[in-house]
């Protein structure tokens, strides 16, 4: 005879009661498209979407904080300095915002998009990576084009073309890279030579941002508003092989990475108070990251 009764072992572990939920605990919803939504109310939705943009509506939230936060926000402490104390410096004092961004931003169209925030000074300090530097002075200089992730690598070497990811770069545009870089270093080297002051990186892509004088620049923004723009590895790239072939033709041009990183470490140590947004990995990660260390 069948039993009509649910085995109580397999009842208990399907149907084991809940907790009760916490007060703080917030619910999955997503955005209604039947209200008429702002891009900014559509973003906000993404914090109870759950998954990924759960963590998106996080990270948007906090570069909000970032964005908002003014000295004037904290209590006057008692040994405050006397220019601290003013309210004035105070309410125009905000949070330094370090971007740190990988070559292939600037490779594609994200470009654009840092571009505008360092031409409007939402950030204080890009931290960078070779190709990040010399991808924008390329396209200074040349377009880069769309293409496919699964070109032929032989194919495009013998067409003299340079794929990165699903764009493609003629090899021109890195000679004429070459063309326009070759006699700023030497024009460097000359500086270097007469005033006995060495170059850094950060100095470095200064001057390359003056001289590239195009709107269209990421650095030539950075040079108008005098945002520094740090590269730790900046000779693994074209760069690199422009300053190694410079060294035989030309030699003596000093790069200081020394003084590149305590400028680094003191603009975060003197920050009254500092943020890091950090797209991409590697060394423009790990020296924000360290930075950060420096003014906690």
């Amino acid at each position: 005879m069948t039993s009509t009764t649910v085995p109580a072992v397999a009842a208990a572990a399907v149907l084991q009661p809940s907790e009760p939920i916490s007060k703080d605990s917030v619910s999955v919803q997503g955005p209604d498209f039947e209200k008429h939504l702002s891009l900014a109310q559509f973003l906000q939705s993404y914090e109870r979407i759950g998954f990924q943009a759960n963590s998106l509506g996080k990270a948007i939230d906090i570069v909000n904080r970032m964005r908002k936060w003014r000295l004037s926000d904290e209590p006057l402490a008692e040994d405050e300095s006397d220019y601290y104390s003013s309210l004035t410096v105070r309410a125009q004092t905000q949070c330094s915002i370090f971007l740190g961004y990988t070559s292939n931003l600037i490779s594609s169209g994200l470009r654009e998009v840092i571009l505008y925030l360092v031409k409007h000074k939402h950030v204080a300090v890009l931290v960078t990576t070779a190709g990040g530097i010399e991808e924008d002075f390329i396209k200074c200089l040349g377009k880069t084009y769309l293409a496919d992730f699964n070109l032929d690598g032989a194919d495009l070497r013998r067409r003299g073309m340079n794929r990165i990811g699903n764009l493609v770069v003629p090899n021109d545009n890195y000679c004429k890279f070459e063309d326009w870089l070759t006699p700023i270093l030497d024009t460097m080297l000359d500086e270097q030579e007469a005033t006995g002051k060495v170059w850094t990186p950060s100095s470095f892509i200064r001057r390359l941002g003056k001289e590239i004088n195009n709107e269209e620049s990421v650095y030539y923004w950075a040079y108008k508003n005098n945002i520094p723009v740090f590269c730790p590895a900046l000779t693994d790239g074209s760069i690199g092989d422009m300053i190694y072939f410079h060294s035989f033709r030309k030699p003596g041009l000093v790069l200081d990475i020394v003084q590149d990183i305590r400028d680094l470490n003191e603009r975060s140590r003197t920050s009254r108070k500092a943020g890091m947004i950090v797209l991409g990995g590697g060394v423009c990660k790990h020296q924000i990251a360290n930075a950060m260390l420096i003014v906690s």
